[in-house]
């Protein structure tokens, strides 16, 4: 520990990302991204605009790419926010929305940057405990609160709250910003896009990391009252008015027109999870229903931490959470069809 780090440097407890290997070839089934490449069209827009034009920078505002996807979702381009990846944006809406004496609210079993940033930007949480199913109880987002955040569906678990109770826990809380992270909702969930022109107070943030195949080039979006995006605009111009690349920015756009791509690939990995899913049943394990691109299991003959550890000498990764209620779990991301049959067998060798 450095002399020279900051009390709130040294009181961290950072995120912990999901390993990406470098000393062998591996089956990455433990960080969510999608075993499918990027529209070609996304490919063939990034290599055009890999030109003499990048020793300019790009626009700040981002307004071809916002009037893109404020057309997609039937918006105004001011009810659009881009920024470089959805943790930017959920990084910029704690600052922007949530105040330090006023603690927010988010599930006990969550996505774990959550806490992360409350601890950096010094706010205040409570948590509102899953039941036993790991369902969100939406009567505990009824009590006094300064935000909400919920991940739709949820992280790790792949569990889907209904639309219609999102709206209920906007409706509730009129005085509070209710952020929704979508991140998976392309995987079988109804976004809660629909309710923005009802509740001034609703946020909703997405990704193009996981449905459109592009978590290498970073780009998250922000949905919202146009009230909130100018928060989250104050937020970012007081950091780096340029947050995104003109590479990203031409790729994303090719990912919004290509929905025939972006439909048939998401399709595939919907199959391939219910079909896994199906499979792991079979052999004794508990599979929390999921609405995203990865199950969540475990297996009462044998410990999760003992699976991981020889899924991964077996050369598959998958993510284990050494933490309350969820330590006897795994987390297995969709891969391709051939990658879940490998998966799969290996699996059901190690249980004998």
């Amino acid at each position: 520990m450095s002399i020279y780090w900051s009390e709130r440097t040294r009181n961290l407890e950072p995120y912990v990302p999901g390993e990406q290997p470098r000393d062998r070839k591996y089956i990455k089934l433990n960080t969510n991204e999608n075993p499918y490449p990027p529209s070609p069209m996304v490919l063939d827009a990034i290599r055009k605009a890999c030109s003499e034009d990048i020793r300019i920078y790009p626009d700040p505002d981002c307004d071809s790419l916002r009037e893109t996807i404020a057309r997609y979702y039937n918006l105004k381009k001011e009810q659009v926010f881009v920024g470089n990846g959805s943790d930017e944006l959920l990084a910029f809406s704690f600052m922007a929305f949530f105040d330090p004496c006023n603690p927010i609210l988010f599930p006990d079993i969550t996505y774990s940057f959550y806490p992360v940033y409350a601890s950096i930007f010094n706010i205040n949480y409570k948590v509102v405990e899953l039941d036993e199913e790991f369902s969100i109880p939406v009567e505990g987002f009824f009590q006094e609160n300064g935000g909400i955040i919920i991940p739709n569906p949820n992280a790790p678990t792949g569990k889907y709250l209904d639309v219609g109770l999102i709206a209920r826990i906007a409706r509730k809380n009129p005085g509070s910003v209710v952020i929704i992270d979508e991140a998976y909702i392309d995987f079988g969930g109804e976004s809660a896009v629909k309710y923005i022109g009802d509740f001034k107070n609703l946020l909703i943030i997405q990704t193009l990391s996981k449905s459109r195949s592009l978590a290498g080039l970073r780009l998250g979006y922000a949905l919202g009252h146009e009230d909130l995006i100018q928060g989250i605009n104050r937020v970012k111009n007081s950091f780096n008015s340029y947050t995104v690349s003109r590479l990203a920015l031409a790729g994303a756009e090719e990912a919004f027109r290509d929905e025939d791509y972006f439909r048939e690939t998401r399709r595939r990995i919907i199959e391939t999870r219910e079909r896994v899913s199906l499979s792991l049943k079979s052999m004794g394990f508990k599979v929390v229903d999921s609405k995203a691109n990865f199950i969540f299991i475990s297996h009462p003959g044998v410990k999760s931490p003992v699976l991981f550890k020889r899924l991964r000498e077996k050369g598959i990764l998958v993510r284990h959470f050494d933490k309350p209620r969820i330590s006897d779990y795994l987390r297995v991301s969709i891969g391709s069809d051939e990658e879940m049959d490998v998966f799969l067998d290996v699996i059901g060798k190690l249980l004998v």
